[in-house]
């Protein structure tokens, strides 16, 4: 059996990233890793993830072990939100720009080239190919959040719009809690006259006039608009068909929120008109150790198994700071999309046929909480963040020197499966290694070196002899959130990484020392708890009324059926969560379990009062 755990273990290289405004001039330079925004398709034998950033692809023949790859450099790498779609014997690929037409380019062959290069006639961003049972090739586009989602008929043979672009999605935030912006959706948009006002303010202080811009600004004031407004960008678009239904999906409300989402609308026409799906969003983990499941991708794989991949969300040393995920996905009896990603950062295995995509982990969480220490720590930045299930709070050694080290305790000796180790980046202060690219809003440097990261991890029953449950200390990559597995179990108490190299001679940055496997005891006991809709009909409040000792986390569920609960939410340390996700125009069923070191215990469904 194969196995990966989210985010996807593959170099994620760094970003150089300078904001530019108009008016005030160039920001700092903020260094950090990112890749978002993934493709991902099956190719001639082998599986395929185009992300942003990476100035490649990843490639895998098994979906659990990605390599990055770099690809010939006619391709427009510094281009977000790069779309592939297999037609016919190609791989088509295109990227987004403002301002200026989008090429459109094929291969035959995707790791060695050559790139065809067919001229684009207009420019977009977040673009989607699709190519119907028919033949007939459609294009979908748009990321704004003053603009809709786009759709048009092309021309296969020369990538040109056949039809007028049509509007297909617009942003319905007073309906659908999950496109409101703002950590668990707190951010509600301005109304329409504050908008104008604040829009208007913010344009005289920087000394134009609203009323008399030139042409070339006409553009850019409506991104202004946009960005002072709150609303949610919508974003991200990918087609799929699924017995004579099209399955129009869409990214909301930002890649900076805990709540970065895939919603989907579906049609009979592939330009539309486009309903609501019942199931919404379909793609969402506001919660465990790294959120965010919006912008991606939704492929079968060889044994037709549907996956869904998206980006994840730390946003800490800049906005853009991203992971990729991937998730099982399916059409259920009623055609409904749906995505599980109730433990969706935990070990998922990968079986090589046909999989059951709501299966429940084989191990679980052994380390949260747990007691953790170091060789050195800066204040603040202590051994405990490693066991806290957060990826944006990090252990960081107090020297640069090879060999500092973290260790956890178990506080029993247990069977030990699985450990995913997750290395961070704090405040990275160098000279740009390269020459910056960019435009009137902002610039980046994508590093193009092969950097390296080399650690041991150790494992003692008494905290005295040690064994080596993994040496990576003479590896040439640079894998951040490295996954171990042991199939068949090691006895360990004590789990201690020592770190080698790292990128840039950093301090050590670790965010995560996660162990997963089984314990020793009984699952928790059965939760109890209420669930009550809130005057604003986008919202719900969950109260555990049977809190336990024994429990380490639960899982809130809810769905549109009893037997349809789709959306989770994961939730350590609380009793109390208020989920402003649903749909004004949706009744929902609901449903609490409890998960600890011994398994998980499922709640009973109610419906949402």
């Amino acid at each position: 059996m194969k196995y990966f755990c989210n985010p996807l273990n593959v170099d994620y290289r760094y970003q150089f990233n300078q904001q530019v405004m108009p008016g005030l001039g160039e920001g700092a330079i903020e260094v950090s890793r990112e890749a978002a925004d993934p493709s991902m398709i099956y190719f001639k034998g082998k599986y395929y993830i185009f992300a942003s950033m990476t100035l490649g692809v990843w490639v895998s023949e098994d979906m659990a072990n990605w390599e990055a790859k770099r690809l010939p450099d006619n391709l427009p790498f510094y281009d977000y939100a790069p779309d592939v779609r297999v037609i016919g014997d190609y791989v088509y690929f295109s990227a987004s720009k403002r301002g200026e037409p989008c090429n459109f380019y094929r291969t035959k062959n995707i790791e060695e080239g050559p790139y065809e290069e067919i001229k684009g006639t207009f420019d977009f961003w977040d673009p989607n190919l699709f190519v119907d049972d028919d033949g007939k090739v459609y294009f979908y586009w748009g990321c704004a959040n003053m603009t809709p989602i786009w759709g048009v008929e092309m021309d296969p043979k020369t990538m040109q719009p056949k039809t007028e672009r049509i509007e297909l999605v617009h942003g319905n935030w007073s309906e659908n809690g999950y496109e409101v912006c703002g950590e668990d959706h707190c951010d509600l948009p301005l109304e329409d006259d504050a908008l104008e006002a604040k829009y208007r303010g913010f344009m005289q202080m920087q000394g134009m006039d609203p009323d008399n811009l030139p042409p070339q600004m006409q553009g850019m004031a409506i991104m202004l608009k946009g960005y002072v407004s709150g609303r949610p960008y919508i974003e991200g678009a990918w087609m799929d068909k699924h017995d004579g239904k099209y399955y129009l999906q869409y990214a909301c409300p930002g890649a900076q929120f805990n709540v970065y989402a895939d919603g989907v609308y579906v049609s009979d026409s592939p330009l539309g008109p486009f309903k609501l799906a019942q199931n919404n969003p379909y793609s969402y983990k506001p919660g465990g150790f790294i959120p965010g499941a919006g912008h991606g991708s939704t492929m079968r794989d060889q044994k037709d198994n549907l996956w869904h991949t998206s980006t994840m969300r730390i946003s800490i040393n800049h906005n853009f700071e991203r992971r990729v995920g991937v998730w099982p996905a399916g059409f259920d009896a009623d055609g409904e999309l749906f995505c599980n990603q109730r433990y969706g950062d935990w070990p998922q295995a990968v079986s090589g046929d046909k999989q059951d995509p709501w299966k429940n982990p084989e191990w679980m969480l052994l380390s949260y909480g747990k007691n953790a220490t170091a060789s050195s720590a800066e204040e603040g930045k202590g051994a405990d963040k490693v066991t806290e299930e957060n990826v944006r709070t990090w252990w960081r050694a107090a020297s640069e020197k090879p060999g500092e080290w973290v260790q956890v305790d178990l506080g029993e000796t247990m069977d030990v499966h699985a450990i995913q180790v997750n290395f961070a980046d704090d405040k990275i202060e160098i000279p740009t290694p390269g020459e910056l690219r960019g435009n009137q809003t902002g610039k980046r440097y994508i590093e193009e070196r092969d950097l390296i990261t080399r650690w041991t991890l150790e494992g003692s029953v008494d905290g005295k002899d040690y064994f080596m449950i993994e040496d990576k200390s003479e590896v040439t990559t640079n894998l951040p959130h490295d996954l171990v597995v042991r199939e068949d179990g090691l006895q360990i108490r004590y789990l201690k990484l020592t770190v080698l190299e790292v990128p840039y001679d950093q301090k050590a940055c670790v965010s995560g020392l996660r162990v997963f496997g089984r314990g020793n005891g009984q699952a928790p006991k059965t939760p109890t708890f209420a669930a009550k809709r809130e005057a604003d009909r986008r919202y719900m409040k969950v109260t555990i009324e049977s809190p336990s000792d024994d429990v380490v986390g639960y899982n809130i569920l809810w769905g549109h059926k009893a037997d349809k609960l789709y959306h989770s939410y994961m939730v350590f340390g609380v009793t109390e969560k208020e989920i402003k996700a649903l749909v004004t125009t949706q009744d929902y069923f609901v449903r609490v379990d409890a998960f600890n070191e011994n398994g998980i215990t499922e709640g009973q469904v109610i419906a949402l009062a």
